[in-house]
């Protein structure tokens, strides 16, 4: 990886988080830098799945989502993938703090005449010690599922 501009981006399969992606690895192109792709994965211990199970669940949606960004946008980019248990905000922030750049996607509501920052981004901007750029989706595909990552 080149060290000399380090992109974050937090990913979790929404459309939110796919143009984060791809604006991020277009910034880190433009460069002449790397790209750091991050997903987060807990465990609450109530669900019929195990933390071994959820990992890999988080493992495989990250390879799917780079898999398609070089489908996208092609190979010539140095990209990481890191798969790392906690709370969203703070597997960010921590995977940021060596960073040039976090880029996270918003979270939309629908017909609102403004976007609202999801939870995640918010408390992102919060905490993060780099510069943050949160890319909005647009009305017309946000849905209730997206996540804000």
């Amino acid at each position: 990886m080149s060290a000399s501009h380090l992109i974050v981006v937090g990913v979790d399969g929404s459309e939110a988080s796919r143009r984060a992606l791809d604006w991020a690895a277009k910034e880190a192109t433009g460069r002449g830098g790397a790209l750091r792709a991050v997903i987060a994965w807990r465990w609450d211990g109530g669900t019929a799945v195990s933390p071994i199970e959820e990992r890999t669940r988080a493992t495989d949606l990250l390879d799917t989502e780079l898999a398609a960004l070089t489908a996208r946008l092609g190979s010539a980019l140095p990209v990481v993938g890191e798969v790392h248990e906690g709370r969203a905000a703070e597997v960010l922030t921590a995977a940021a703090r060596s960073a040039d750049l976090l880029v996270l996607g918003s979270h939309g509501h629908g017909r609102l005449l403004h976007t609202v920052l999801g939870s995640v981004s918010e408390e992102c901007v919060r905490k993060a010690t780099c510069p943050i750029v949160v890319i909005p989706v647009p009305a017309l595909i946000t849905t209730a599922t997206d996540t804000g990552v």
